[in-house]
């Protein structure tokens, strides 16, 4: 495929589901299709509509303006050849032009207000020609989960209700019926004309070394008989169409574009920021907007960890709510969000899953608590909202009491040094998290370097608030006052007995494993060890660290995982699942420490310049990977490949959070033929 463009594009609406393809229209991975419907939101994905193949009949000739790639490695049509123009702003928008006419394609997932069983895509065709011309659009459809691929099935079929310019399409599986959904168009004759299109490749699948072939099932086609300057609108919906619903016109499409971008302006036109009037600042606040979903096992509002494949996480969301919420003056949301993981504390853990259906959450974290602690002393700093930490500081006080006296895990601190230790074999409970067939393949078993950061970190902000609250009188104030003594005297015992990871070499310790032996791998945890409001190591440490992280871990898109000399490292994410994922946290790149190296520089070098450059990070954002948005991963090694999933929440928060002024003001992306 050496002249497709296979970048790639996301649409999201607030629940989880999405529309995602590519550049050049082809469709490389079991994640692209038009509708991926969170039927409980933001989980229960489903994709129901996958494409639209259209073909322009001119003068009498049929012109097929679709791309595909077949089991065979055959790519027809090939309609990528007439594809002159795309861009993403302020909706990803085709132009396929030949001779004297141009036909473009407009697509818009209009955000959910309110009525969590909405999701819906917009679609828009206008022509511009010197003649009359036929439009001719091949329905592709499935019902299947987001993470597998359809295959048809003498078992499977698909039921098709016609309407006045609309169709009723519902899959009928052995025992069952699948999510119900339908289009609707402005104009067009309608042909049921029921098909399947078998074998198609996803390119992307058989390079991850996953399921890689999909069968779409067409119900049939529309034609539309359109004159110079003639626009179709459509609309696919889950659900069942309303008899009330008004006609279907190019100004809906017209409408839903200026709703949200007014629902944008909204959020975020007021924050102030050195680099407001920037471009590239706009469309990093549009890309964090993506991440926040509303979900219904909650009733409240979470951050999707990335797309396209997966759901929240506790942790993930922890450290981006300052980049996606405080820096853009979310504050509400950064509440809501500190206030709903709080509300489900449980033996001073904090979920980092939360379950689809009725049932408790996932507690396999021993830090989400602590990155709970740490955003709600950012957020209590950017809104003094002393009220609410009165009614959060019981469920601090949970956490210190869990941690001190012992919780699940074998979490606990050590009565000897005041440090925070766990042990379960098999287990991963920091954020180098694998685990393949019950073996950890980064075990980091007892005393791990940020964990023990944080720690110290959380007792800092604690003795801070039994302070603040006696003196505002918001609690029993005799006994706050003993508590922020208490809390400051083991932060101090803490602070000494942090030396324990410092390495002679000038680096520190990632582990203090159960029989005290020091790990010492040279790892990007001590950076974020540094990186925290509180930081617990001397000036002249957090210096040698990150000379030394700048040497070993840095590249322009983030750290490495693993220093490029241990024998242990990877230098690229490739291969099937396990070889992804014992390659994740040895070697590979997360864009998202590019935030904590940020603040632990500025910390040990407040008037030095960052030692890289931001413009390669930001080209990325611009025009690479899924355009206007940040990879979770890069490989290793140079040329640094973006690899992962391709929107991720805590990439973009920590981009946000440091955003340079004035650095780049390119945002337009066009491919121009």
């Amino acid at each position: 495929m050496p002249d497709l463009d296979t970048r790639e594009w996301l649409l999201t609406n607030g629940l989880g589901s999405f529309a995602s393809g590519t550049i050049s229209d082809v469709r490389t991975r079991t994640y692209h299709g038009w509708l991926f419907a969170a039927t409980n939101p933001p989980c229960g994905r489903t994709l129901l509509f996958s494409h639209l193949e259209a073909s322009l009949e001119v003068s009498g000739k049929v012109i097929s303006l679709g791309t595909n790639c077949w089991g065979n490695d055959e790519i027809a049509p090939q309609g990528y050849k007439l594809l002159h123009y795309f861009d993403i702003n302020p909706v990803p928008q085709w132009i396929w032009r030949k001779d004297n006419w141009q036909l473009s394609r407009e697509l818009i997932m209009p955000h959910v207000l309110g009525d969590f069983c909405k999701n819906q895509l917009l679609v828009k065709y206008v022509y511009q020609g010197h003649s009359t011309v036929n439009l001719r659009l091949r329905l592709l459809i499935g019902d299947r989960d987001f993470h597998h691929q359809q295959k048809g099935d003498p078992g499977l079929e698909f039921s098709q209700l016609l309407g006045k310019n609309q169709v009723c399409l519902q899959a009928i599986f052995p025992g069952g019926f699948g999510t119900p959904w339908y289009l609707r168009w402005s104009r067009g004759e309608y042909q049921a004309n029921a098909v399947w299109y078998w074998n198609y490749l996803l390119p992307e699948e058989k390079k991850r070394g996953l399921g890689d072939r999909e069968d779409l099932y067409s119900p049939g086609y529309l034609t539309v008989k359109l004159e110079p300057g003639d626009a179709i609108v459509l609309e696919a919906q889950m659900g069942f169409p309303d008899p009330q619903l008004g006609l279907l016109t190019p100004e809906i499409f017209t409408a839903a574009v200026e709703a949200e971008q007014k629902r944008l302006s909204q959020i975020f036109g007021w924050v102030t920021h050195k680099s407001s009037s920037s471009p590239i600042w706009q469309k990093l606040l549009k890309a964090s907007d993506q991440f926040i979903v509303h979900r219904a096992s909650i009733a409240g509002p979470t951050v999707i960890a990335g797309y396209h494949w997966f759901n929240d996480w506790g942790r993930d969301t922890l450290i981006a709510i300052p980049g996606l919420a405080l820096v853009t003056g979310r504050f509400e949301l950064a509440k809501g969000l500190l206030q709903t993981f709080g509300r489900y504390c449980r033996h001073g853990l904090i979920p980092n899953v939360f379950p689809d259906v009725d049932g408790e959450p996932s507690y396999n974290s021993i830090d989400a608590a602590l990155w709970w602690i740490e955003t709600l002393g950012l957020y209590l700093e950017a809104t003094e909202d002393w009220e609410f930490l009165a009614a959060q500081f019981p469920i601090v006080q949970q956490i210190h009491k869990a941690f001190m006296g012992g919780t699940h895990y074998n979490i606990q601190v050590d009565a000897t040094d005041g440090l925070v230790s766990w042990d379960v074999p098999g287990m991963a409970l920091t954020w180098m998290d694998v685990v393949i067939d019950g073996e950890a393949i980064t075990p980091r078993n007892g005393k791990a370097v940020e964990i023990n950061a944080l720690w110290y970190s959380a007792l800092c902000w604690m003795s801070k608030w039994a302070q603040r609250l006696g003196e505002m009188q918001l609690g029993d104030c005799t006994r706050l006052v003993k508590q922020a003594l208490r809390y400051s005297q083991q932060a101090e015992q803490v602070k000494i007995s942090l030396q324990k990871f410092w390495n002679p070499l000038g680096y520190l310790y990632d582990t203090i494993e159960l029989d005290d032996r020091r790990n010492a791998q040279i790892r990007p945890n001590a950076v974020i060890a540094l990186s925290l409001h509180h930081c617990g190591f001397s000036l002249q440490q957090s210096q040698a660290v990150v000379d030394l992280a700048t040497v070993r871990l840095l590249t322009p898109y983030g750290l490495r995982s693993l220093d490029t000399s241990d024998a242990a490292y990877i230098s690229k994410y490739i291969g099937d699942s396990l070889q992804r994922d014992r390659s994740y946290h040895q070697g590979t790149v997360w864009a998202w420490l590019i935030g904590p190296f940020t603040r632990a520089w500025e910390r040990s070098y407040p008037q030095v310049p960052l030692p890289f450059d931001w413009q390669p990070l930001l080209d990325h954002f611009v025009c690479d990977g899924c355009i206007q948005s940040i990879s979770e991963i890069f490989d290793g090694d140079f040329p640094h490949t973006p690899k992962g999933a391709i929107a991720q929440a805590w990439s973009v928060a920590e981009v946000i959070r440091h955003f340079p002024p004035g650095l780049y003001n390119s945002t337009r992306l066009t491919v121009d033929g």
